[in-house]
């Protein structure tokens, strides 16, 4: 299978292909339908476009594990997908599940998860879908980025903000913009693109264009420090485009840009590996840390990096890897490495990358 290449200003035109063919979350709770093993889901308006090779589905955006070791896989234009460990199934609309680009996963402490998509909130019970569009809350359908903080409470970058959802209702929460001298924006002026909470309970948020804002909830109290405070480029941040954060073991905060590859925070100096000549690319994300503390990433049209702590070591076509537009890395329970991306579903065994079809390989 030849390698698939994503030009440099491919996304913008990928958003613009995805507003088109996605559809509108209805805001209603409806059981699932029975489950059935598909090759893909029944949308023959794009088949011939979108799949590639027998693969899943065209584009994989994001990877998660849940509670029961189900893996769930959400793609950019075809839904949901879930294997249980048996099979593969497919979820839409057919089932209640808003369609729509999924940019977010995650699961709460009773064991409900939540979607992100382009098209609503929704939520799973473990039994049917329930979605919560802009009718209940104020965010244009267009979610961003998904996470569960400490007690509990939802957060949701969306095009127009940040947003919290408390299972009842959703607020907006606002946040300062940085000031910059070149406002350059990906997709949207107050499009919020990742939220972190870190160990010690300050909140990382990442903006298309206007650098990141970091909320210390405790600092009142603390009398001390400030509760907001906003880096730019002009702060030292590699770019004013970020695109993701994840935090290390050791307490460093890892930041991606779109402009500016990988930069590390150590709590007070930013150490940007790009810049500095140690990564190839520019367009960076897809963050994971696997279970023996090496940190993994993506960099488009170069492939992913592994970091043992002292060196990068580069993956890409050379080692079976035949797409350099990765956009989820994961590793689950089991010891597997799931990358997903353009091009669909990959395994890597350690050494090498393979093509996931419905087939597997899954174990």
């Amino acid at each position: 299978m030849p390698t698939l290449h994503f030009p440099h200003h491919f996304y913008p035109i990928l958003f613009a292909l995805v507003l088109i063919s996605s559809c509108s979350g209805q805001d209603k709770t409806k059981g699932l339908s029975e489950g059935v093993t598909q090759d893909k889901p029944e949308r023959p308006w794009v088949d011939e476009l979108m799949y590639i090779d027998g693969q899943l589905c065209q584009h994989l955006r994001t990877i998660f594990e849940d509670s029961k070791g189900n893996l769930w896989f959400g793609t950019n234009n075809y839904d949901i997908m879930r294997y249980d460990g048996d099979s593969l199934v497919y979820f839409g609309e057919k089932d209640g599940f808003a369609s729509g680009r999924l940019t977010g996963i995650a699961e709460d402490k009773e064991g409900t998860i939540w979607f992100g998509t382009s098209a609503a909130l929704t939520k799973y019970d473990g039994t049917s879908f329930t979605n919560y569009s802009e009718r209940e809350g104020p965010f244009g359908n267009e979610i961003w980025s998904l996470m569960i903080d400490k007690k509990g409470l939802i957060w949701l970058g969306t095009n127009d903000g940040v947003r919290t959802f408390d299972g009842t209702s959703f607020s907006s929460f606002s946040i300062p913009k940085g000031v910059v001298q070149d406002t350059t924006t990906i997709y949207g002026y107050d499009r919020i693109t990742s939220i972190m909470e870190d160990s010690k309970g300050i909140f990382w948020i990442g903006t298309d264009g206007f650098g990141l804002c970091k909320y210390d909830p405790t600092a009142e109290k603390r009398g001390s420090g400030k509760t907001f405070t906003v880096l730019t480029k002009e702060d030292g941040l590699p770019d004013n485009n970020i695109s993701g954060f994840i935090e290390d073991h050791h307490g460093n905060i890892w930041m991606s840009s779109m402009f500016g590859g990988v930069s590390k925070y150590d709590g007070k100096t930013y150490h940007n590996f790009t810049l500095d000549g140690e990564l190839e690319g520019i367009e960076a994300g897809a963050f994971f840390e696997d279970s023996k503390g090496d940190m993994w990433f993506a960099v488009e049209n170069v492939g992913v990096y592994r970091y043992d702590g002292k060196s990068f070591e580069k993956k890409n076509e050379a080692d079976g890897l035949n797409t350099n537009g990765v956009l989820a890395i994961y590793e689950d329970t089991k010891g597997r490495f799931w990358f997903g991306g353009w091009g669909g579903l990959f395994r890597f065994d350690g050494q090498k990358f393979v093509s996931v079809t419905k087939d597997g390989p899954w174990d």
